[in-house]
């Protein structure tokens, strides 16, 4: 799967640079509408225009996938610990000793034993 997207990767870039280098002639960017009716006026290459629009336009995309992936990826640790702490055996902890009243320790209690014979 890799090796398919390294292909793809390089298609596109192959595209992209043969794009910009057969469309390198200057072009006028009307950046700016001034109040005398000019426009703050650029002359770039055909190809930069393009590649900074291409970015312009696919940057707030990209933060918003990022964004969702995040979100999905906590949401995701978080139900795994969820499930992970509803399936741990309860522990077992030992009754704690009932303190005793003046500071002794009751007697023990005998166990029925079985009559001798």
């Amino acid at each position: 799967m890799q090796i398919i997207r390294t292909l793809a990767w390089i298609v596109v870039t192959a595209v992209l640079v043969a794009f910009i280098a057969m469309n390198w002639t200057k072009v006028p960017v009307n950046f700016w509408p001034l109040d005398d009716g000019n426009y703050i006026h650029f002359e770039w290459p055909v190809g930069v225009v393009a590649l900074v629009f291409f970015l312009l336009g696919v940057g707030p995309a990209w933060l918003y996938l990022r964004a969702v992936r995040w979100r999905t990826a906590r949401r995701i640790a978080s139900l795994e610990n969820s499930l992970r702490a509803s399936s741990l055996p309860p522990i077992n902890v030992p009754a704690a000793a009932t303190p005793s009243i003046g500071g002794t320790s009751p007697e023990p209690v005998p166990t029925p034993s079985s009559p001798e014979s």
